[in-house]
C-alpha cells in the first residue's frame, strides 16, 4: 500500500538539529521500520497555524508499506515519541508531526486509534498541498475527486470575500 505522509517541525532538537534536518532525520527513521520512502519532497518553510510563533519547516513523503491505516498511525506516532513530540496543546511548538493524508485504499474511518483518511484539513493547508503536488500531483482525495494538483490550485485562489449590502442612498443628496 502507498501512503502519503506529511512531515512538520518547528523546534530545534539538541541531536537533530534544525527542523529541516530533523525531517531527513524522520525520513530516515521511516526507513528503520519496515517503511520504504518511496519519493519525499523538498522542505518548505510555513507560517505557523495556531499560537505558536516559530516558523515551521512542511515536507511530505510517499511511503509503502503492508501495514493497514491504524498500525502505521501508531508507527507515526512512536516515531514521534522517539524525536521528544509529547501530547498537549493543537497547534504549538513541536519537534515533528508526521500526519497521513492520503493512502491507496481511499476513505478511512476508524477510532482505535482515531484516524480519518484523507486528512480532514489537507485541502485547507497550503503547506501540505504544494509539497504533496511535486510528488504525488496525480493522486485523488477519494471525496472530493479532485487531483492534489486541483486541489493545490483551488488552495492558491484568493478567497472571495463575502459581497457587502450596498448602503442605501441620502435621497437629497444621493450619497451614501
Amino acid at each position: 500500500m502507498h501512503y502519503l505522509i506529511a512531515l512538520g517541525s518547528n523546534q530545534r532538537h539538541q541531536r537533530f538539529g534544525l527542523p529541516r534536518e530533523i525531517l531527513a532525520a524522520a525520513l530516515q527513521r521511516l526507513a528503520t521500520r519496515r517503511l520504504t520512502v518511496a519519493a519525499a519532497s523538498t522542505v518548505i518553510a510555513s507560517r505557523p497555524v495556531g499560537p505558536s510563533q516559530r516558523s515551521y519547516a512542511n515536507a511530505v513523503a510517499v511511503i509503502e508499506t503492508a501495514e493497514q491505516p491504524p498500525a502505521l498511525l501508531i508507527i507515526l506516532k512512536q516515531i514521534e515519541s522517539e524525536f521528544g513530540r509529547r501530547r498537549g496543546q493543537a497547534w504549538s511548538r513541536r519537534v515533528l508531526d508526521l500526519d497521513i493524508l492520503l493512502w491507496s485504499g481511499g476513505a478511512f474511518d476508524g477510532d482505535a486509534p482515531a484516524l480519518t483518511i484523507p486528512h480532514p484539513l489537507m485541502r485547507e493547508r497550503g503547506f501540505v498541498l504544494g509539497p504533496a503536488a511535486e510528488i504525488a500531483g496525480d493522486w485523488r482525495d477519494p471525496l472530493t475527486g479532485r487531483t492534489i494538483t486541483q486541489l493545490h490550485a483551488r488552495n492558491r485562489r484568493p478567497k472571495k470575500r463575502p459581497e457587502k449590502a450596498p448602503k442605501r442612498l441620502d435621497p437629497a443628496t444621493k450619497r451614501p
